[in-house]
């Protein structure tokens, strides 16, 4: 949804993660830094390992921080109690996994699926919220359907309803489309594109897929638990989503951005250090006609 003042609803400031068993330390989080303002659609992209879900975990309130600032929504998830932590996750995210039995219980129908989340409400009222959001989803005709008598593409639509249960200010994704065909992904993610147009639901999606990551308007990717780049679609694209497939190259469609961190810093993505053919940690750098110039370094 766009918005003519915009609001930050997440922002990230040198957020740190660090796991600690016995024998291991890890960083999974390293310094990241990011603003994601409200009524946002964007995606978070990265290799297996690179910090982008545990980034996620950090916004839903399923982990906490060992270091940084993390405000979201005007919340400061480091001074929280648990009691407010649950309150949070109640009220202010919901999740969508990409397993769906993480979402739903197989037993229920899926108007009982959908109404789990509302604890508090009168069951005429639990009821008649889960078949609007059926409805939302496009599964009204499914309603009475249990688990096993639906596709996984429905399964994730009803996931998605669950998840919009308690009206969360912020949907939280996690590979939404990588348990379903090409046809329902596109499905899944037009609807989250309807759902961010016409309602202030910001719209957070972890995902590989690199089609749907060149459908929408913003792509941050996380290299080495930082925000390393970020791209934006070209406005000559904005209006022409369709005609985006899989084939398409994503310097077509969006503009990248390398992110300079407050020292001065960037992090050059191992494809381009790959085709400059530097395989060192040295660089040659010149400035020319107001322009930074990095190339390989020359033999000694």
């Amino acid at each position: 949804m766009e918005n003519n003042e915009a609001r930050p609803i997440i922002q990230c400031d040198n957020l740190v993660k660090i796991y600690k068993t016995e024998d291991i330390e890890v960083l999974a989080l390293q310094g990241l830094d990011i603003t994601i303002n409200q009524g946002e659609l964007m995606a978070i992209i990265g290799n297996s390992g690179s910090g982008k879900s545990t980034f996620l975990n950090m916004i839903g309130g399923l982990d906490r921080p060992s270091a940084g600032k993390l405000i979201v929504d005007g919340q400061d998830l480091f001074k929280m109690n648990e009691r407010q932590l649950v309150d949070y996750k109640r009220k202010t995210v919901g999740f969508v996994w990409q397993n769906n039995a993480r979402n739903l219980l197989p037993y229920l129908t899926a108007w009982q699926n959908a109404q789990m989340p509302m604890l508090f409400d009168s069951e005429k009222v639990k009821k008649d919220k889960a078949l609007e959001l059926l409805e939302l989803v496009g599964l009204s005709h499914r309603k009475n359907s249990r688990l096993n008598q639906l596709s996984g593409g429905e399964q994730q639509r009803i996931a998605i309803a669950i998840a919009l249960a308690n009206n969360p200010k912020i949907l939280l994704a996690d590979e939404p489309t990588g348990a379903v065909d090409v046809k329902t992904g596109a499905y899944i993610l037009d609807m989250f594109k309807e759902l961010n147009r016409t309602t202030d639901l910001t719209i957070v999606i972890v995902t590989h897929d690199r089609l749907l990551s060149k459908k929408v308007n913003r792509v941050a990717a996380i290299r080495d638990g930082k925000i390393s780049s970020e791209m934006y679609m070209k406005q000559t694209y904005l209006d022409r989503m369709n005609e985006i497939t899989a084939f398409t190259e994503a310097s077509e469609v969006q503009d990248e951005f390398v992110i300079l961190d407050r020292a001065g810093r960037i992090q050059l993505p191992r494809d381009i250090l790959e085709k400059l053919g530097i395989s060192g940690n040295k660089v040659k750098m010149d400035v020319r006609n107001g322009q930074i110039v990095i190339s390989k370094p020359e033999e000694e």
